[in-house]
């Protein structure tokens, strides 16, 4: 199957991947190969460390990993992406159905956790989920991140109107509590809508949260 043989795989493709880890060979094939006839583009590894080593944050995707693996288990490969900052979504396998390890993977925020031998539907059907999962926080990383740029145009004191705007102030109120005159709270009122290329409070507000994501 797709096991990584040069340095081309590192480089990301806006084509999702599904990026399976198990250090059973015979596995590995069979959910390769099961993905592939779905359609989906797939990488395997034999370990945890030897996907680190080359995963490109940017490429879009899933994990499926086993639980149970040498130098580093699924969980812990888990635990590693987010402690990255690595937003990709992850559905463990394992042969070991222990409900305290099912817990964990949940809370840390896996898609799901199978048992084998799962059935080829729901595997699927997870694996889908999975990658709709991670368009959908790309699209909101890149939402936050335009949004910030725009905001970052702003100078220090715009900024406090612009927070002031969003919590629904009046100008005399923003005025009050910046100690500024009406009167320059209407000019930065002004050149923030200018600078962020908006017409309305409205626009603003989406602006202000989408940042936030």
């Amino acid at each position: 199957m797709n096991e990584p043989n040069d340095l081309a795989d590192d480089l990301a493709t806006a084509e999702p991947v599904v990026f399976i880890i198990d250090d059973d060979e015979a596995v590995r094939d069979a959910l390769a190969a099961l993905a592939e006839v779905a359609g989906l583009s797939v990488r395997t590894f034999a370990n945890a460390l030897e996907f680190l080593q080359r995963y490109n944050p940017t490429q879009p995707g899933c994990v499926v990993a086993d639980l149970r693996m040498p130098y580093m288990d699924g969980l812990e490969l888990q635990e590693e992406l987010s402690r990255r900052g690595h937003g990709l979504p992850i559905i463990i396998i394992t042969a070991h159905g222990e409900v305290s390890s099912a817990v964990t993977a949940f809370r840390a925020g896996a898609v799901d956790f199978l048992e084998k031998p799962f059935d080829d539907r729901v595997f699927l059907r997870r694996i889908h989920e999975a990658l709709q999962c991670d368009a959908h926080q790309r699209r909101d990383r890149s939402a936050a991140a335009a949004a910030l740029a725009k905001l970052n145009l702003l100078s220090p004191r715009e900024r406090d109107v612009a927070e002031l705007m969003v919590e629904g102030c009046a100008n005399k109120t923003i005025a009050t509590r910046l100690g500024i005159s009406v009167r320059t709270v209407e000019t930065h009122r002004a050149n923030i809508l200018s600078k962020l290329d908006i017409r309305t409070l409205p626009e603003l507000m989406r602006l202000w949260m989408h940042r936030l994501n």
